[in-house]
């Protein structure tokens, strides 16, 4: 039988098999026993965390069959699309494997942030970046500036991926606001606005950011 650390590499390794946005998980019959996040959704889970009942998991170790849904926020505290396949082991379900999901909320086409006097709804397309100061996230666009409830996470499952890039803890850029893209001593990368901002990409975001934009 593989040790847990020959068990964890191999999961690794099949891990890189999957796009970025995809988190991975593995359980026994009651536990998660592996998980690796992704940089696009992270459920917080950490292997000893019991199968909650409602999950996908718990659907697939319940009925032995792949489960493939939509889970709401109510069970993880994020939405996500996610499919579970149990395995077996002597004829008895062992476990399952999971692929989780962001989930992409489908037809919204604005943000509604909070202005001076009141709110204001912002098409999707003239939002250059949001930013997270003094705990609250700024929605930015030419000549106004807003708050929103959300966290930058929460607006990473509802911006459409083909514009907004999370390329710092406390930066999503639209990439087509982006005028060029400079290396940096402080941070990896350095993005000119087309407003003229300068926004930099951490080293955590670095590997991910390049990837979507294939530099």
């Amino acid at each position: 039988m593989m040790d847990k650390f020959t068990l964890g590499s191999l999961l690794d390794v099949m891990g890189t098999l999957f796009s970025d946005e995809v988190s991975i998980a593995v359980t026994n019959t009651t536990e998660y026993i592996y998980y690796r996040p992704s940089k696009r959704i992270d459920l917080k889970i950490e292997a000893g965390d019991p199968v909650k009942e409602g999950t996908i998991a718990h659907k697939a170790l319940a009925t032995g069959h792949k489960a493939s849904e939509f889970i709401d926020k109510e069970v993880f505290g994020v939405p996500y699309h996610g499919m579970a396949v149990p395995f077996e082991e002597d004829g008895e379900i062992a476990g399952c494997a999971l692929a989780i999901y962001p989930a992409y909320t489908e037809g919204k086409s604005v943000v509604t942030v909070k202005s001076a006097d009141g709110w204001k709804p912002i098409p999707f397309e003239e939002v250059k970046y949001l930013e997270v100061k003094d705990r609250k996230t700024h929605v930015h666009t030419d000549g106004f500036s807003g708050t929103h409830k959300n966290s930058l996470q929460e607006f990473e499952w509802v911006l459409p991926r083909e514009l907004f890039i999370r390329c710092h803890r406390s930066f999503i850029v639209n990439v087509h606001h982006i005028e060029e893209i400079y290396p940096d001593t402080h941070s990896t990368f350095v993005l000119a606005m087309d407003n003229g901002m300068r926004i930099p990409v951490s080293q955590t975001y670095s590997s991910y950011f390049r990837k979507l934009l294939d530099f």
